[in-house]
Formats: C-alpha cells, sequence, structure tokens
C-alpha cells in the first residue's frame, strides 16, 4: 500500500524524499507519495523524479490495488533499485491550477444544489476548463448569470478551507442530501477526508484544494449543453481577477 501523504491536508506540499519499493522502465512505486493519482474527476499530477544515477519525468499517476504507479514517460539511466531514496518533485503550478479549479466545482456544485435542487452527476476538472453535470436540471440564461454571480459572491467572501478526516458516522449525519456520493464510497473507508468550505459548504472528496476561496479567482460559465433529460452540463473557466 502506498501512502498517501498529501492527505488530508498537505495537498500544497511539491517536493519530497520517498522509498522506492518496486520500478521498471515504465513505472516507480514509492512507499509513500504527494502525487496526486487520477481519481474523482481530476487529473494526475505531473513532475520527476530523481536519484543517485538517473532521473525520470512523471507523466501520469494512478493507484492499482492499493499501489500508486508513477508512470514514466522518460527515463535517464537505469530504473532505480527497492530502496533507493528519490526526490519527488511535482509540477507546482498545473497543482495550483487542478486545485484552484476542482475547490471552483465545489463551490458551483454547493449553489446549485441549494438554489435549484440539483446534485452533481458527474465532473471533470482541468487545468484550463471544467466541467459538471447536473440533475434534475433545466438551466435558462438568467438561471447561469445567478450561478455565475453567486458563486463569484462567494469566492469573493474567501471563506476558509479546511481538510481533515472525520468518523464517517459523523459525516454521513452532517453532509447534505444530495452533497456527496457516499453509497459510492465503500463502507470500510473509515474515516473519511472531508473538504469544509467555512459556514457554506462540506463534501467528502480526495482531491487537491486551496486554503481559501479568494485564491481561486473568478468563475466564468463559459457553455451550456443538455446530455440528456433533467441533465444539464455547465463548463466554466477561471479568470485571474
Amino acid at each position: 500500500m502506498t501512502e498517501l501523504r498529501y492527505l488530508p491536508d498537505a495537498d500544497d506540499v511539491t517536493t519530497f524524499t520517498a522509498t522506492v519499493t518496486e520500478a521498471t522502465q515504465e513505472y516507480v512505486v514509492l512507499e509513500g507519495t504527494y502525487f496526486y493519482p487520477e481519481g474523482g474527476g481530476q487529473p494526475a499530477d505531473r513532475g520527476t523524479l530523481e536519484w543517485d544515477g538517473g532521473r525520470a519525468t512523471v507523466g501520469n499517476v494512478r493507484k492499482d490495488h492499493g499501489e500508486v504507479r508513477h508512470d514514466l514517460e522518460s527515463l535517464e539511466g537505469e530504473p532505480p533499485e527497492p530502496g533507493t531514496t528519490v526526490e519527488g518533485t511535482i509540477d507546482a503550478e498545473r497543482r495550483r491550477d487542478l486545485s484552484r479549479m476542482h475547490t471552483a466545482q465545489h463551490v458551483v456544485s454547493r449553489l446549485v444544489l441549494e438554489e435549484f435542487g440539483a446534485t452533481t452527476a458527474g465532473n471533470q476538472i482541468h487545468v484550463d476548463r471544467s466541467r459538471i453535470d447536473f440533475e434534475p436540471a433545466d438551466f435558462d440564461g438568467d438561471d447561469l448569470e445567478r450561478i455565475q454571480r453567486l458563486s463569484n459572491e462567494a469566492i469573493e467572501s474567501d471563506y476558509a478551507v479546511t481538510k481533515a478526516d472525520r468518523p464517517r458516522d459523523a459525516v454521513e449525519a452532517a453532509v447534505d442530501e444530495g452533497r456527496s456520493l457516499l453509497e459510492m464510497i465503500p463502507d470500510h473507508v473509515d474515516p473519511l477526508r472531508v473538504v469544509d468550505i467555512e459556514d457554506f459548504d462540506m463534501c467528502p472528496c480526495g482531491g487537491t484544494h486551496v486554503d481559501r476561496l479568494g485564491e481561486i479567482g473568478r468563475i466564468e460559465i463559459t457553455d451550456r449543453t443538455s446530455k440528456g433529460e433533467n441533465v444539464e452540463r455547465l463548463e466554466f473557466e477561471l479568470r485571474d481577477s
């Protein structure tokens, strides 16, 4: 099992050392990592691993039966032997962009649930754009303006964002109906990592997030499409101001 060291609240760490447990020409497994593996609608981190006599570019990171495999885009030298200490460096700008986007998704999802009673059926985060599917939903132009305006008002309030492990039963009792997909999380996962936006939202989530909403910038909704009966997809981008 690879220790996910960015959890619960170290998702601002982008440089670290760790020990190799397995390595091939294609991937490296560490005993613990701060690289985020693809999941929950958020793409994986990218970066580098360096060790005495070698260096590798990490092009993707993925979970595999409890292990986290750092897929190598390029390799200089021979793969590191098990027990080798490596220095990991995560692309900090990419990590920050994804953290801003993922936190923005929480803001929009909360507002749409509260204002329209529509739950988040799915989402996909990207560095430069993101999308969220809502159901049941049938938005018009005025609705989009309202969602964007209220989202940016919340961001301007600069609420604190905290990330912590909490007992599953306490989370199940506290989280609002429609704000999480707890039934999709296996029962043995306990405690749950929870992202809490001060006086605004609480949601179990394993992704990376900023520490205050003001770090997001400004949300701009760029498109709306129908994805089937009562399902609406909103796409958005972030602006610095």
